[in-house]
């Protein structure tokens, strides 16, 4: 076997390895259609973690959804506290469908599918003393 016959045996072996990146269904379109639910506001200061929304307000589907936690006072996030729930009426619970891409930096969701429309969203976390930080974010997906 030639050496350049080797080098792309050895090049398909390495891409045949590396698991593709499917679309992951974040929001289904049976649940887009559900009834809005009025969403609430915190206010006031909180030494609770900080959950930054990274992606742009508007954005198309499949999006890589990023989310950040910032921990405050030298704790550490419980990345098993991580909740997220898409504000509707019911509320609908999709933190199963994120913790595989959750950690104690954040959410990480690669090619994530939402319908297009207005979708709220709503994160919960705590960090190692016990403080809860939340936030809702709006996703305009055309």
């Amino acid at each position: 076997m030639s050496f350049k016959t080797l080098s792309l045996a050895a090049a398909f072996a390495v891409v045949m390895a590396v698991p593709s990146v499917r679309a992951q269904v974040l929001i289904t379109a049976d649940e887009a259609k559900l009834p809005a639910a009025a969403t609430m506001t915190q206010r006031g200061i909180t030494r609770g973690p900080t959950i930054k929304m990274i992606n742009p307000a508007e954005t198309k589907s499949p999006l890589d959804l990023q989310i950040r936690f910032e921990p405050h006072g030298g704790a550490k996030i419980e990345p098993g506290s991580i909740r997220m729930v898409y504000v509707k009426s019911p509320v609908v619970d999709i933190t199963d469908r994120i913790k595989p891409f959750a950690t104690a930096d954040g959410v990480s969701m690669a090619k994530a599918e939402i319908p297009p429309g207005n979708h709220v969203i709503r994160v919960e976390v705590k960090d190692s003393e016990g403080r809860v930080g939340n936030t809702s974010f709006t996703l305009l997906v055309k």
